[in-house]
């Protein structure tokens, strides 16, 4: 069977447009009901077969950021490993990560690398593999896996890996914000005490409006409860969704478990000149404008 040599895709990033917990369960998992959305900032995936001309296999990593790990503790390692484990691939290969998601950003960055490596050694390796398979194989390494496999617009339940489907977002603009500070998602929901939650967002409300193609009641009603464990600990979370509310947003919110905060906008210009002021402003370490959907524009 003849392989690829190379492979380059995509790996984007995601937004919540809603994220309630339900409950904790007993094995320490939350369960959730999220809008997961996929955003057109995207890293950058090429995938190198090197052979076997070393007589050991070896997956090698590298990326533009020095302080990412460059070895098996990274989540695109993992991904490419457990495929080549469970189909004894012994050739070896070389990864390069070109991130322009923000890292530990509530944007699902390090996920959605493994699920570009697993579709990408799919691909290179003519596995056979469904998506079906790989968001089976996926879910093993991390909760956002199976979505990010294959992005788009879903509803997310369980801990994150039953999705279903839903019709695309209204077409707007989305503006992103990182403050200068990382946040533990283990932490968060670690600190998230899921039976004194005492305002859940309207989950069914946002896929309506989303089926009825109404950007302003889906923006209206977006919500993430662990905005109230994030803020009060880093509250400039805050200040930065009232900045992009002041500036004509739709709405604002934290994503995922933060810090990244977006602002929808339906229009362009004013969201143009949220960008450039956000840009400037020194609660703002990393700033983007993007669509959602598929697309890769960066205005």
């Amino acid at each position: 069977m003849r392989y690829l040599d190379f492979v380059r895709t995509r790996a984007h990033g995601k937004i919540n447009l809603g994220l309630d917990v339900i409950r904790k369960r007993e094995d320490g998992y939350h369960e959730v009901r999220m809008i997961m959305q996929q955003v057109g900032l995207y890293d950058g995936i090429e995938i190198q077969r090197i052979g076997s001309i070393t007589g050991f296999r070896h997956i090698g990593i590298e990326t533009n950021l020095k302080y990412l790990p460059a070895n098996e503790n990274n989540l695109a390692y993992k991904a490419a490993e457990l495929l080549m484990d469970e189909f004894n691939i012994q050739e070896s290969i070389h990864i390069k990560i070109r991130k322009m998601i923000p890292v530990a950003a509530g944007m699902a960055g390090g996920s959605s690398d493994a699920a570009a490596v697993l579709k990408g050694i799919n691909k290179m390796f003519s596995l056979g593999l469904t998506d079906i398979q790989l968001k089976e194989r996926g879910v093993t390494l991390g909760a956002d896996i199976p979505y990010c496999i294959s992005g788009g617009t879903a509803l997310a339940e369980g801990i994150g890996e039953i999705l279903t489907t839903l019709p695309p977002m209204p077409n707007c603009y989305i503006v992103l914000a990182k403050p200068a500070i990382s946040v533990s998602t283990r932490v968060v929901y670690g600190n998230l005490k899921a039976d004194e939650i005492q305002k859940h967002p309207d989950i069914d409300g946002i896929i309506s409006a989303i089926n009825d193609r109404d950007i302003v009641s889906m923006a209206m009603k977006m919500g993430n409860v662990l905005e109230d464990v994030t803020i009060p600990e880093y509250p400039v979370i805050g200040e930065i969704k009232h900045l992009m509310l002041n500036m004509g947003a739709l709405n604002s919110m934290m994503s995922g478990s933060g810090p990244t905060v977006f602002g929808i906008f339906n229009d362009v210009d004013i969201a143009k000149n949220a960008y450039m002021a956000l840009k400037g402003h020194p609660s703002c370490r990393q700033v983007y404008i993007t669509d959602g959907g598929n697309g890769d524009e960066r205005y």
